[in-house]
């Protein structure tokens, strides 16, 4: 059925300010909230059509800041705190994890493209919990967040390149993006020198001062723009961009809470749940409900959870308990944002059917839900007087 505008809009304005009431009753993350309500409104259930361009264009503008504000959950503080040594046990952790990926991906047919996309987790959905938990300052819960942000680091990278090598094989073109990235580096050098050299500046712009032109936002803003246009110029994914102008913010701006709430409240408040809101309204149930389908869904979410669990056991080596490599099997198992962004790059790009798709948004779906709850289950809160109060 199409539906004007003008209900669409008082649709979609309606459903952001009622989910978060309705996730904190069920206890789920508001995403998932969203992401069902868009199922409701779309192809699965009541099949409304909008009209007009201005919701994917909204939504577009959501995922772009998503990722910005994935790139900003980079901690370069903590990663620059880790030994060598302990780099590389990260790294091996996550080109196992890869491995297992591809293994799997070859069992189910596929190519390396769904590797790619089991190799994600979820950084927006580790960090919060285990600050909840009072564990992200802990040795275990800075294994998992490293872990966590190499995973979302190199499979958009993985995933960047796959694409670029598949559009026009390994010529002059495949070699664009190197001066993005030499322009990137230079401006993190850049950004840092003049932040020491200009501490007033620096505290104006994250909100320190007071400032009523919003500095900090709109110097945000254009870092986001400017990275995303880039990265077209040099034929990459936009949401590369939009990652790398997030880690630069990161990696100038150590500490910048009040310029974090800022931007959380004009993105979390509205274009990013819009963003899942039109995640919701593009899946079709149908595409999982036949029989092949709902098999090849649950083998796809025993291999997300695999891939996850069983590189895991390498923090044995670290002395972790078999406990502690239990909770963070589970917690880096939960896949959410970035896997959904692939599905969708991937469709575009013809690498996955639309079908896998739906199934790969089913997965996220559920490893978003079961992978915090039960991460939360089997964790003492620190403080409690559990085991997890062994803080450094």
């Amino acid at each position: 059925m199409i539906t004007s505008q003008q209900t669409a809009l008082l649709l979609v304005v309606l459903a952001i300010l009622i989910v978060p009431g309705i996730s904190r009753i069920l206890r789920v993350p508001s995403m998932v909230v969203e992401i069902i309500f868009g199922v409701i409104l779309g192809k699965s259930v009541l099949k409304l059509e909008f009209t007009g361009e201005w919701l994917p264009f909204l939504a577009h503008l959501g995922f772009l800041l998503l990722m910005f504000r994935a790139g900003m959950e980079i901690d370069f503080t903590m990663l620059k705190r880790q030994s060598r040594g302990q780099l590389m046990f990260q790294v091996l952790f996550f080109m196992v994890t890869l491995g297992l990926a591809t293994l799997a991906a070859t069992l189910l047919s596929r190519g390396f493209f769904v590797a790619l996309m089991l190799s994600t987790t979820s950084l927006g959905l580790v960090m919060p919990t285990l600050r909840e938990t009072g564990m992200s300052r802990t040795p275990m819960g800075q294994d998992i967040l490293i872990a966590a942000t190499l995973a979302d680091f190199m499979t958009l990278f993985g995933i960047t390149f796959y694409v670029l090598y598949i559009r026009q094989g390994i010529d002059w073109r495949f070699f664009l993006p190197i001066p993005l990235f030499l322009g990137f580096g230079i401006l993190l050098r850049i950004g840092r020198v003049w932040v020491w050299w200009h501490p007033a500046g620096a505290e104006r712009i994250l909100g320190i001062q007071e400032d009523a032109q919003e500095i900090g936002v709109r110097l945000s803003m254009a870092l986001l723009f400017l990275f995303v246009a880039l990265s077209e110029l040099a034929h990459l994914e936009p949401v590369l961009g939009a990652f790398l102008g997030g880690s630069l913010l990161a990696y100038i701006f150590r500490e910048k809470p009040l310029l974090e709430t800022k931007l959380s409240a004009m993105g979390f408040g509205f274009l990013i749940p819009v963003f899942f809101i039109h995640v919701g309204m593009q899946f079709d149930l149908t595409h999982i409900m036949k029989p092949e389908m709902i098999l090849f869904s649950l083998k796809l979410l025993g291999a997300a959870v695999t891939v996850k669990m069983a590189p895991a056991a390498l923090l044995l080596f670290r002395g972790r308990k078999p406990r502690e490599v239990f909770q963070a099997g589970v917690l880096l198992s939960s896949r959410l944002s970035l896997i959904i962004a692939a599905a969708a790059i991937g469709v575009e790009n013809n690498l996955i059917k639309p079908e896998i798709k739906d199934a790969v948004v089913f997965m996220a779906l559920v490893t978003c839900f079961l992978g915090p709850t039960l991460f939360k289950l089997i964790t003492p809160t620190v403080g409690s007087g559990g085991p997890n109060d062994v803080v450094k």
